[in-house]
């Protein structure tokens, strides 16, 4: 897989207090991803970005919801999230 497909697949580090607890408690950690990425793509895509062997990848795949803003009507747009579990010994540093 090469550097440019790597980077399209992991778009951003999703972090919100859920994520920060997992991070802690069960290392795991949440990205958005790219709508069109599979989870053995994402799985190399990590591996390969932070040097870390991943464990498992569960991927959610958030809804468009309806907002308004004032009187247009519009919508949110819709995202992939990746939950990766790393293996015992490695870790993340995400404060960058």
């Amino acid at each position: 897989m090469n550097q440019e497909r790597i980077l399209q697949i992991i778009q951003s580090p999703h972090l919100t207090e859920k994520a920060s607890q997992q991070m802690g408690q069960k290392r795991q950690y949440v990205f958005k991803v790219s709508s069109d990425a599979s989870k053995p793509e994402i799985k190399k895509a990590v591996e390969s970005l932070f040097k870390v062997e991943a464990e498992q990848v569960n991927i959610v795949n958030s809804k468009t919801k309806p907002k308004r803003f004032g009187r247009f009507a519009g919508t949110r747009s819709g995202y992939k999230k990746a939950y990766v579990r790393l293996k015992p010994g490695f870790d993340i540093d995400l404060t960058v």
